[in-house]
């Protein structure tokens, strides 16, 4: 019997032993994102100690939700994780239609942001050859101010937080606050260029085509509700 049992037969209770402890839902999230390799789903969990990361996959492991593969550097999931995609996919639905909008940015993670903005990026509309664009957050410390992402039509998208040494197509310069409301569907890049929230600088064609590049939170579709 696990630590913490609910010594409950029902269905609902033992599923909650495996899939409710801290982080695991989080975790069960990363690798519904596609993040196979334990570095990547650090940098999609920027809080959560790599301990407690180790100790959260191997009792998925144990549990049968995850298999490692390729030589156990990488880790999938099972008949039984895939099934829990529809149920995390809807946790996240729910919450972004039901929490208040103003209790949602009051937890910023600029690593996290910049994360799920790499791997949702949409390229298509960017130019045959490598692009690179600077984010740069002025309210933060300097260590996490700038950030760069890399668009190679042949490599994908890379995300760099110490500067790559590639000439820039185009600065994003605005908060966190609000480069987080964009990406969460609360708000638009033109609204926030009018309102002067955000200064886009370079080329002009990628300045232009933001909105549509950018892509959004897989959740920023879902229309808040009012309880």
């Amino acid at each position: 019997m696990t630590q913490g049992s609910y010594q409950q037969f029902c269905p609902v209770a033992m599923a909650s032993e495996i899939i409710c402890t801290r982080w695991t839902t989080l975790v069960l999230r990363e690798l519904i994102c596609g993040s196979t390799r334990f570095n990547d789903l650090r940098r999609g969990l920027p809080r959560m100690s790599p301990a407690l990361l180790s100790q959260r996959l191997k009792e998925l492991e144990a549990a049968g939700v995850i298999a490692r593969e390729a030589g156990g550097s990488e880790y999938r999931l099972t008949k039984s994780g895939r099934e829990l995609e529809p149920l995390i996919i809807a946790l996240g639905q729910w919450g972004h239609r039901w929490i208040d909008q103003t209790v949602s940015l009051e937890n910023l993670d600029v690593s996290l942001l910049m994360w799920d903005m790499r791997r949702n990026l949409n390229p298509t509309p960017l130019p045959k050859s490598r692009s690179v664009i600077q984010f740069q957050y002025p309210e933060l410390p300097a260590t996490r101010r700038a950030w760069w992402l890399l668009v190679d039509p042949k490599s994908g998208v890379d995300l760099c937080s110490i500067d790559p040494g590639f000439d820039v197509d185009l600065y994003v310069s605005t908060d966190l606050h609000t480069m987080t409301a964009i990406w969460m569907g609360f708000e638009t890049v033109r609204s926030a260029v009018r309102a002067q929230k955000m200064l886009l600088t370079g080329e002009r064609s990628l300045a232009s085509n933001m909105q549509t590049w950018l892509g959004l939170s897989v959740f920023a579709k879902e229309r808040k509700l009012a309880s």
